[in-house]
């Protein structure tokens, strides 16, 4: 790969009692390009889909079947599944917002999907159109569709760690929503640090809460966005405390639209590099990551904020392929 630097890969030196592997949850598609001001070609989200997959992602949340009025940047979400051959043993899991996107999402082939609930009341009325409660309830009722389908449901606990409107988040808040999704049949519950405002320590202590309910550890998540640099430290935390599962999107792309001050979702090449210095597989081919965040930069334009691709490829970039028709 021409550009790359002397080291491409991290030394490896083993922690005690770290996990043998964990599972990288790739967001970039779906939660990465939503907030994005330009639209993507479905091509391009194809294609952007495709290599995730060749470099080892093995489980990518494509898109979110919502009314393109909510969310214009995803409103081809029926072609762009269509349009993306997932490879065996791999996830392909869309956001759905209610019973209708699940419909949706089933009738263009989706067999995982996503549902999201808020832990505070400003990020439900703002995001999800309703209360709390309300939300809960909706969401619910999407696993109970879902899993008479055979389809497995992956729940986000929205504003878990801080809201940009009240502030503080209550713990109690967190575990009610979280222990709602798991009662439901979630599969996964991924904890979501919305605004990037958590610390090691904050991490720490809602994993136990939750998990002091008797949600399993195993069944936890963390979606972590890097506004204040502390993704990496919050990712360590987790590991430390059970979690084997977390969220990154390509290049670091992605924020939310509907949270003020939130900066994009932790780089996976950032990520990946450190869990394989630390000697924990993730599956993932850095070079490869690399090559895909350069290239997608150089097809919308805009630079990546990944850290690891930067210094993997120096202060040049990668020679571009060809754009996809």
């Amino acid at each position: 790969m021409t550009g790359l630097a002397p080291r491409s890969f991290p030394r490896v030196v083993a922690r005690a009692g770290m996990p043998a592997e964990v599972t990288v949850y790739e967001v970039g598609p779906r939660d990465g390009l939503q907030a994005e001001t330009d639209v993507v070609p479905t091509a391009v989200k194809a294609e952007l889909c495709r290599r995730l997959y060749a470099a080892g992602v093995t489980a990518l949340e494509l898109t979110s079947f919502v009314p393109p009025a909510w969310i214009p940047q995803l409103a081809d979400a029926r072609p762009l599944v269509a349009s993306v051959a997932v490879p065996a043993a791999s996830r392909a899991v869309a956001l759905v917002p209610n019973r209708r996107g699940l419909d949706d999402a089933l009738a263009a082939g989706i067999r995982e999907v996503a549902v999201v609930v808020s832990a505070t009341e400003s990020f439900a009325r703002a995001n999800l159109n309703t209360d709390r409660a309300g939300a809960v309830s909706r969401a619910t009722d999407v696993v109970a569709a879902a899993r008479a389908e055979g389809v497995p449901v992956r729940g986000y606990v929205s504003m878990a760690f801080g809201d940009p409107w009240e502030g503080d988040v209550d713990l109690a808040a967190v575990v009610d929503a979280a222990s709602a999704l798991h009662d439901s049949g979630c599969r996964t519950l991924a904890l979501g640090d919305t605004i990037g405002v958590a610390t090691a320590g904050h991490v720490e202590a809602v994993i136990e809460a939750v998990a002091g309910t008797g949600i399993p550890r195993s069944a936890l998540a963390l979606h972590l966005h890097d506004t204040y640099g502390q993704a990496l430290a919050n990712v360590l935390a987790g590991v430390e405390n059970g979690v084997t599962e977390f969220d990154s999107s390509v290049g670091g792309l992605g924020r939310c639209p509907y949270a003020p001050g939130a900066t994009g979702n932790l780089a996976t090449e950032d990520l990946v590099w450190m869990l394989e210095g630390l000697g924990i597989r993730t599956g993932l081919d850095l070079v490869a990551l690399a090559r895909t965040s350069a290239w997608l930069a150089g097809v919308r334009g805009r630079p990546h904020v990944s850290r690891v691709a930067a210094a993997l490829t120096r202060t040049a970039p990668v020679p571009l392929e060809e754009t996809p028709a």
